[in-house]
């Protein structure tokens, strides 16, 4: 009949019309589930990151309390357990105490101060060296010391009288006396964002503490280290910093070798022809967002730091410690002002030498200023920690530029970090 649809469209037409509400409900179901499995996801890494902080902030604070029932005052005697070499001049210590008891965490960065007993000589020498492995839970502490060779325009000095007694000298067995671990260049191991660690030569050793702690807190904070050398016959550590890499997604592991031999595989033995610089960090980094810390020779931690700057680095987020004290010494006359000329005079009397000098601002310590001027002093870690400059004040006061790791005692001042406030005698 004309004008009558056909039952067999009306059919089609309902078929369609069904087809379409299942497939819009299906649509919407699959939406839904894929919503719920976004959610759920996003909720699970919530999750991971809130117990990631949880278990960082209680491994912390049972850090924090060992390291403060554990720490002791003084010199404590330390056995060397083991003495391994690591590359040509260069051996790692195993150092376990002496009384059997157990060791405090320390900071990764930090460092040791050793008082050391050299041959045919009358005084005790103080100095300090980085510690070179992971601080959580040690049965042991480690450091990594480098003989450290004549200038190279003064072949005629001796070489390093310290890292020489470790190097050629002291055995498996020997008994040392050593500081509980100070300083104030370390990783702060409550953060979790990204890190930029950077090492020039036997500088490796606090970063290597540094990534070897991030590895064994299971947190997997982003690292990039970047590693300055030679070529691989400086190269410590290589086969264990490459299983650090393979075995954890979150390190990224950079080899610079400025000077590679002929057998040295590009790729292999390492990954950049070329100096350690912040060229090679903005070909490298996703970005400049990140926490850096570093310790090298002066050349490389100058280039560095400064063009970081440049990069827009905040200065909070750079950290450095430069090795040696020829290192500190450079730095701080670099960043020595003189003195105001409105400013009263200030004389500074040195009793035991016999001088008064007139204090004018070009050295950044009381130390320097005795160094600059013919005044030798005792010194040790230059960073207001091992007490070794500690010397008496006869008369006046002085100011610190950094707070020292532990206070002097009353009438007396840390020579490396203080300036003075007014005229001064020394008994020095």
């Amino acid at each position: 009949m004309t004008g009558l649809v056909s039952p067999i469209v009306i059919q089609f037409v309902g078929f369609v019309i069904v087809a379409a509400v299942v497939t819009q409900v299906f649509l919407m179901v699959i939406h839904s589930v894929r919503r719920l499995e976004h959610e759920k996801a996003r909720h699970d890494i919530q999750l991971d990151l809130l117990r990631a902080r949880v278990q960082t902030t209680m491994a912390q604070a049972g850090v924090e309390r060992d390291r403060s029932e554990l720490s002791w005052n003084g010199f404590r005697k330390f056995e060397i357990q083991k003495k391994v070499p690591e590359a040509p001049g260069v051996h790692s210590f195993y150092l376990v105490p002496h009384d059997g008891k157990k060791l405090p965490p320390f900071q990764p960065g930090q460092y040791l101060t050793f008082q050391l007993r050299l041959p045919d000589e009358q005084k005790p020498l103080v100095r300090c060296y980085s510690l070179s492995d992971s601080p959580l839970d040690p049965d042991h502490y480690r450091v990594s010391i480098k003989k450290v060779p004549p200038p190279r325009d003064k072949p005629e000095l001796s070489p390093g009288r310290s890292s020489t007694f470790f190097n050629e000298i002291l055995k498996e067995g020997d008994i040392l006396d050593v500081k509980a671990p100070s300083g104030h260049f370390y990783m702060d191991m409550n953060k979790t964002t990204p890190v930029v660690l950077i090492g020039g030569g036997i500088g490796i050793t606090p970063v290597m503490s540094m990534i070897n702690s991030i590895v064994e807190s299971g947190v997997k904070r982003e690292a990039y280290f970047f590693l300055g050398l030679r070529n691989k016959a400086e190269h410590m550590m290589k086969e264990h910093l490459e299983r650090l890499e393979r075995e954890n997604e979150n390190i990224h592991l950079h080899i610079c070798y400025s000077n590679p031999d002929d057998d040295d595989i590009e790729g292999t033995d390492y990954q950049h022809a070329e100096r350690v610089s912040v060229d090679l960090f903005k070909r490298v980094l996703p970005s400049s967002n990140f926490d850096y810390y570093m310790c090298g020779p002066p050349p490389m931690m100058s280039s560095v730091t400064t063009d970081l700057k440049e990069w827009g680095v905040p200065d909070s987020s750079v950290h450095f410690e430069a090795f040696g004290p020829a290192s500190v010494n450079q730095k701080k006359k670099a960043e020595a002002k003189p003195a105001d000329a409105n400013a009263p005079e200030i004389n500074v009397e040195f009793a035991m030498s016999g001088k008064t000098l007139k204090w004018d601002g070009s050295a950044e310590s009381i130390l320097d200023f005795a160094e600059d001027n013919g005044i030798n002093m005792e010194s040790g870690c230059r960073a207001g920690n091992c007490g070794t400059c500690i010397t008496a004040v006869k008369s006046g006061d002085v100011s610190y530029s950094i707070e020292p790791g532990s206070a002097p005692e009353e009438g007396s001042c840390l020579t490396c970090i203080c300036v003075p406030k007014e005229n001064l005698v020394l008994d020095a």
